[in-house]
């Protein structure tokens, strides 16, 4: 029997793979108007028709960019928020709900977390409540783990990655973001020993044969796909890059034929 979760979910990962595509939009609150954000919704048009499964975005990118004039796409609002002007970035506080993400029509809500961060009981004491909200209302949980903070020396390491993704599994989320660690032997560790499926953080931008070849490496470990943000929405030609990386994700190709897909669109 289908539940209102089980439907949601069908809103943000393929029903047949159980692969995703996310493209995250919450930049504005963190850093500003920057590039490929202006005209949320010309983005989100070209993302969507590139093969994306879903946008993630605060209650701006629903007021005024979700809803474009092309292919539809799952909406997740991001319900934490932090700015890069604030005394400690890494502090994430919860600035919407579970229902008011319910009232604006959200297939999903994600909150970010920051293991290993000076404020990290509090932000485990948010997820565990908004955790507790989600089940209520048959809500998916998309738990963003990262581990910074003081005793992080390598954010990318195996072991702390681990422990990160872990964390928001045994807390209650449907889908865990964390980092890549660099290859796909260890990263399969982190799939492991997560009991919800991960997708991969894309970092900031970087170049295009790094990124494709750190997806390829992410689904051969078991990856459940991706949630990439500047590397798709400030790319020279979203709607190409996020259709190469919808080729490794959800069709098994190689990031080198995503690599010359891309060269010959852009």
């Amino acid at each position: 029997m289908m539940t209102g979760k089980n439907v949601r979910m069908e809103r943000i990962i393929d029903r047949n793979d159980r692969r995703t595509i996310i493209v995250p939009m919450d930049h504005g609150v963190t850093v500003g108007p920057i590039d490929g954000l202006i005209d949320m919704g010309k983005t989100v048009d070209m993302v969507a028709e590139g093969g994306a499964n879903a946008v993630l975005g605060h209650v701006g990118l629903a007021l005024h960019g979700h809803r474009g004039k092309g292919r539809d796409i799952g909406l997740i609002l991001h319900l934490s928020a932090s700015t890069m002007l604030g005394c400690d970035p890494n502090a994430k506080v919860l600035v919407n709900t579970v229902r008011r993400a319910i009232r604006m029509g959200a297939d999903a809500v994600s909150v970010h977390i920051n293991i290993g961060a000076e404020t990290e009981p509090q932000m485990l004491s948010d997820l565990g409540a908004v955790s507790d909200e989600c089940g209520y209302w048959g809500m998916p949980l998309v738990a963003m783990m990262y581990p910074r903070g003081p005793k992080i020396e390598d954010e990318c390491d195996v072991e702390v990655v681990k422990l990160a993704a872990r964390v928001g599994a045994e807390l209650g989320a449907d889908l865990v973001k964390t980092n890549y660690t660099g290859d796909p032997e260890s990263f399969a560790q982190v799939v492991e020993g997560c009991t919800v499926p991960v997708v991969i953080a894309g970092g900031t931008k970087g170049d295009d044969t790094h990124i494709l070849k750190c997806i390829e490496g992410a689904m051969q470990a078991g990856a459940a796909g991706i949630s990439i943000g500047r590397n798709a929405f400030q790319h020279e030609n979203p709607r190409a890059f996020v259709r190469a990386a919808a080729m490794i994700v959800h069709e098994d190709k190689s990031a080198n034929e995503a690599a010359e897909y891309l060269r010959i669109a852009t």
